[in-house]
């Protein structure tokens, strides 16, 4: 029987997540489970097994645990973290809080080299997040590794099979992490490559042609990279039984709806519909503040729209939508206790009840994976290239209450930031870049005369997965005159402010 790829124990770690992405980079597939889940599967089908980490101490009395008997495993397993000081305890070694916690970066050092530290420098620097150390290692087991207050920082059974690391190899900021794991999946594991661009189409065209059988399927398009791939790959699984529609929501950006239509239309040969809603949309949100709330109305009236769509056509159960793994770890938490972010409108947003079932074929993909097999199924590049805007729009880049009025400048901001980024040749070094309308205003002087006007904020974030990102450092001279711009062309902004905050620990998206 064929090997399915790495299997991820998800014990609540933030990270865990990265984990699973830099394995698929490997081209081996990987899948994270809650531990509960243990039980239900058939572990010796996997490769190998990655215990995550997380934010518990193993003695806490409700920390999570795997009902298990490791020592019975005829597969490699890695602890990280919480998964190593598992592994510890399970194996009777002793886990104890640290006199010294170690969260950032530390110099570690390697004593011996054995196949997951193949090829890696004896020192290097890497990331910490532990307030407890494994004291004393369990019988059978021997120190490869340690770092200034953590004695034991990675270990290994004798018999080559278990393996520990007390930092995070899955972080960028972990000099060799990448090869560690890789290490981990090809050398310990003996993984084979399961996880190209061709094998990702066809898994997802088939489980789409299993779904949806003879039915149709309404699909939500916006323009973005998600609900376009996610719109090909249907196309390709059930073909003119896919019926696009984008809903204008009044909260798109300036022209977006008419021209996204024509490149639809016109370049990918999909069969879609305008249908103008925004007057309900924006009716709806009068005198609504909080972002959740704007987010659950947006939601609500998102599948109400599909639906009265749906009705034209008798067979159409099914909504497609381009939600994608990092919306689903935000939103809530489904395969692990980590903490909830936000809710995305096409995850956290919908309704309890709806009468067409989800059709979500990115659901387990990371942006960049996204991106990849766009353009293996042939979507222009600048479709790929498009930064992420969110399913709400332009209502969560307002912070209080939307208006039309506010959307009209936010539109215009928005459309000279973007177009001096291509001008200057950056867009593609950014992940996302755009503008926040500020609850708030300032005191400016125009033309010698005293001004009290509207602020805005702008935002550009360096990411590979929408998980973490950094700000941009822009040139002086790019952000002056885009500043310069707005101030002089939208009428009714005085004050533009450059947002450089990083996630975490700030979201990219303000609400």
């Amino acid at each position: 029987m064929d090997k399915i790829g790495i299997l991820i124990v998800d014990f609540g770690s933030q990270y865990t997540q990265l984990i699973a992405r830099k394995i698929r980079e490997l081209e081996v597939f990987s899948e994270i489970v809650h531990p509960d889940q243990i039980g239900e599967i058939s572990l010796n089908s996997y490769y190998g097994i990655i215990l995550s980490g997380g934010p518990n101490s193993v003695y806490d009395k409700n920390s999570p645990d795997i009902d298990l008997d490791l020592s019975k495993l005829d597969i490699p397993i890695l602890g990280i973290c919480y998964g190593l000081q598992l592994l510890a305890k399970k194996f009777k070694g002793e886990v104890e809080r640290s006199k010294k916690r170690e969260f950032g970066y530390a110099k570690f050092h390697i004593v011996k080299r054995d196949k997951l530290f193949k090829g890696i420098p004896k020192e290097i620097k890497v990331w910490m997040s532990h307030s407890d150390n494994v004291v004393k290692l369990p019988q059978n087991f021997e120190r490869t590794g340690y770092s200034q207050n953590c004695k034991n920082g990675s270990m290994k059974s004798k018999n080559g099979k278990v393996y520990g690391l007390q930092f995070h190899p899955e972080v960028y900021h972990t000099d060799y992490g990448k090869d560690i794991l890789k290490n981990f999946v090809f050398e310990i594991c003996k993984s084979k490559k399961n996880w190209t661009s061709n094998d990702l189409i066809k898994r997802i065209v088939e489980r789409i042609r299993d779904d949806v059988g003879d039915n149709y399927v309404i699909g939500g398009l916006s323009g973005g990279v998600d609900s376009t791939v996610a719109a090909v790959l249907v196309k390709k699984a059930v073909g003119e039984r896919l019926k696009g529609f984008i809903i204008d929501t009044g909260l798109l950006r300036m022209n977006e709806g008419r021209e996204v239509l024509e490149l639809y239309n016109k370049r990918l040969k999909l069969d879609v519909k305008y249908v103008d809603k925004s007057k309900t949309f924006l009716n709806s949100l009068k005198g609504v503040k909080d972002p959740e709330s704007k987010r659950k109305i947006i939601g609500r009236l998102f599948i109400e729209s599909f639906e009265e769509e749906a009705k034209k056509f008798k067979k159409a159960k099914f909504l497609l939508q381009g939600t994608i793994y990092p919306d689903r770890i935000e939103s809530k938490s489904t395969k692990g206790p980590s903490a909830v972010i936000k809710s995305h409108h096409n995850v956290g947003g919908l309704p309890e009840k709806m009468n067409l079932k989800l059709v979500e074929p990115l659901k387990d993909l990371f942006k960049d994976e996204v991106r990849m097999i766009g353009l293996k199924l042939g979507i222009p590049s600048d479709f790929i290239n498009r930064h992420p805007f969110p399913g709400p729009g332009l209502a969560i880049r307002i912070i209080g209450e939307v208006t039309k009025e506010k959307l009209e400048i936010l539109r215009k901001v928005d459309a000279i930031y973007i177009e001096e980024l291509k001008k200057n040749s950056i867009y593609n070094d950014i992940w996302q870049a755009f503008a926040v309308f500020l609850p708030v205003q300032s005191v400016g002087v125009m033309g010698d005369e005293r001004t009290y006007e509207n602020v805005v904020a702008l935002r550009a974030v360096t990411s590979t997965d929408g998980m973490t990102g950094d700000f941009y450092w822009f040139e002086k001279e790019i952000i002056q005159k885009i500043s310069n711009r707005i101030i002089n062309e939208v009428k009714g902004v005085n004050r533009v402010v450059y947002d450089i905050s990083s996630k975490p620990p700030s979201t990219i998206e303000w609400e």
